[in-house]
């Protein structure tokens, strides 16, 4: 049986854990620094990293992407492009857009459908499908209309 102490003493991987200066975090988080090489930079996990941006309010705050994606999504489906590009819709229309080449793949992709008279239908065991929309609206379309909305009024 080992004793550990938050001391610092004793050798190894025993003892006091890293600690991350803030100020070093805000300076390397400004630089471009990702997660991955804050993590190694700072000699803790990445969830160390993202528990202290948090801390420091450095964090982006986290996107409601709810209304845009209603479902609960399978594990497999999450990154599909659909999901995809509803998310980057949903994050423009809560104003904080993706960078210009996903935001612009997400609007051509959701124009298109809405062009096409089709929206999209989730299912846990198939995935996202393309169907003919509703009489009255398309989701695609709502979310669409969200995002313009928000990416006019800037």
């Amino acid at each position: 049986m080992h004793a550990y102490t938050e001391s610092g003493s004793g050798g190894g991987q025993v003892g006091r854990k890293p600690t991350i200066d803030r100020e070093e975090l805000a300076r390397r988080v400004a630089e471009g620094m990702s997660v991955q090489e804050l993590a190694a930079h700072f000699g803790v996990s990445e969830s160390g990293v993202l528990q202290a941006k948090r801390a420091a309010g450095l964090a982006r705050p986290m996107l409601d992407h709810s209304a845009a994606l209603p479902w609960k999504l399978a594990r497999e489906h999450a990154q599909s492009g659909p999901a995809t590009n509803l998310r980057n819709l949903s994050a423009a229309a809560q104003g904080k857009p993706p960078a210009a080449e996903r935001l612009n793949t997400a609007l051509r992709w959701a124009q298109r459908l809405v062009d096409a008279g089709l929206d999209v239908r989730y299912d846990a065991a198939g995935g996202f499908t393309e169907v003919p929309a509703a009489p009255q609206g398309s989701h695609v379309a709502s979310v669409l209309a969200a995002a313009r909305k928000a990416l006019d009024a800037r």
